[in-house]
């Protein structure tokens, strides 16, 4: 695998906060069709060039480009209520600072 990737990420229209990551010159032709089904209509919501070092919110870049390359896809699931509190407490102390 290259050094970067052009990934689409979808979001769940079924399931708040899921995400799917997907190189974007294949799309969603590898994700299983079981998946598919549960995640619902898949919306495109980014699209955006993945590096080693680039910081995501949520989840390590690595293992993204890890799961793409192996499997053609990456699933976000959505966080734990408690985590997902946790992160927005954060993210304000964070703005305050």
């Amino acid at each position: 695998m290259s050094d970067k990737l052009v990934c689409e990420i979808f979001k769940s229209s079924r399931k708040d906060e899921m995400y799917l990551y997907v190189d974007k010159r294949q799309g969603l032709a590898p994700v299983p069709e079981a998946l598919m089904a549960t995640f619902g209509k898949p919306v495109s919501v980014l699209t955006m060039i993945l590096t080693e070092d680039k910081k995501l919110a949520r989840v390590n870049v690595a293992d993204v480009l890890a799961a793409i390359e192996e499997q053609g896809f990456y699933l976000q699931m959505p966080p734990a209520k408690e985590d997902y509190l946790l992160d927005i407490h954060r993210a304000q102390l964070d703005r305050q600072a």
